[in-house]
């Protein structure tokens, strides 16, 4: 009877402890796809949503809740949080007409935020490649309005740079997040369009042990 209750204790003990916070810095490899593709998952700060894992320590993804419809892009408030959370770049991704961009400092270090496009994302590409070469900097977040096709589209992109993925591939992977979102002139069409404008660079390469810790399988 005691082992019973001492056991029941221990249980109701682990349920009130409270989860660890994600780190989002940790390059451990192989994000799954059910968190790649996931609504819901760890936040590194409040109000964003849609956020997923693309390259594990390297490269994060999402939007905002509700949308940005103002395109003011991210608060003081999101970028100290990810700062915080050691993210070391935040780039937002076609919509920041109204974004006021720059640096933030944190106890962790520093952000910057800057504008990105995904029918040319050639300097994101370099500045991840700068990330995945340097271990002790932190990843790069990038967003859209919503979290879905922009943001969606240099993520796919990045995972035929880095990853080695097929243009096929990585077409599938944007299409299957985008959570059924419509797309003007359809989505085919939409995707291709902007893998058009992109091309991989041999001088971003990475090494195989450095693919083994970011990458997908």
């Amino acid at each position: 009877m005691f082992s019973m209750i001492r056991c029941a204790g221990i249980a109701l003990a682990l349920m009130t402890v409270p989860a660890m916070a994600a780190d989002f810095t940790a390059r451990s490899g192989a994000p799954g796809h059910d968190q790649m593709i996931a609504r819901s998952n760890p936040t590194p700060a409040d109000g964003l949503a849609f956020v997923r894992p693309v390259l594990s320590g390297v490269l994060y993804r999402g939007g905002f809740k509700g949308g940005d419809k103002a395109r003011t892009g991210l608060s003081g408030s999101q970028r100290k949080q990810l700062c915080e959370a050691g993210f070391s770049a935040a780039r937002y991704i076609d919509f920041g007409k109204h974004t006021e961009y720059g640096k933030t400092s944190c106890s962790s270090g520093q952000l910057t935020y800057a504008a990105g496009k995904s029918t040319r994302p050639d300097d994101v590409m370099k500045e991840l490649h700068d990330i995945i070469k340097n271990p002790g900097t932190g990843p790069m977040y990038v967003h859209c309005m919503w979290g879905v096709h922009s943001s969606g589209a240099v993520s796919a992109m990045a995972l035929v740079q880095f990853c080695g993925w097929s243009e096929d591939r990585a077409k599938q992977y944007w299409n299957e997040a985008r959570n059924g979102a419509d797309c003007s002139d359809g989505c085919d069409a939409w995707i291709d369009h902007h893998f058009e404008h992109f091309k991989v660079n041999s001088a971003l390469t990475i090494s195989a042990a450095e693919q083994a810790a970011i990458c997908p399988k």
